[in-house]
């Protein structure tokens, strides 16, 4: 005898993971795995598990991602000194508009809307553009 109960259990996966709420969580939940594996990874010690940086493996130069790596294993061991050290852009600005965007991407999500931010094309050139002075300043200093 068939198991008809295989049709219903691959329905109510489809539509649990069709759910506003999925990506919010499914994105939470890989930067929690992503926090565990850093936590171990000292990113300041060479030759350790973290892949190199194709930027600063073709430049030698360090790209913000570089310093957001090492500031996010610092805020990991509560390091909040070394972490503005390495990032002080992401830290003070980047991190908490990430925060907000993140937490409202859930919020709507959770109420079973799909939630988008939208920017505009002065606001995607400035945020390109503090990329860049913040890799040219921090390769300078």
């Amino acid at each position: 005898m068939a198991n008809t109960n295989v049709p219903d259990a691959v329905g109510r996966l489809r539509a649990a993971l069709s759910h506003p709420a999925a990506p919010p969580l499914a994105t939470a939940a890989a930067g929690l795995v992503g926090a565990c594996y850093l936590w171990d990874t000292d990113p300041h010690e060479p030759g350790g598990l973290l892949p190199r940086c194709p930027f600063n493996w073709a430049t030698g130069l360090l790209c913000p991602a570089c310093g957001g790596t090492r500031m996010v294993y610092d805020l990991l061991h509560g390091d909040l000194t070394t972490a503005l050290h390495d990032n002080a852009a992401l830290l003070t600005v980047g991190l908490p508009v990430a925060g907000y965007l993140s937490a409202r991407w859930l919020w709507e999500g959770l109420r079973g809307r799909r939630w988008a931010p939208r920017m505009s094309t002065r606001g995607t050139v400035a945020v390109l553009s503090a990329a860049v002075a913040w890799t040219v300043t921090r390769n300078l200093l």
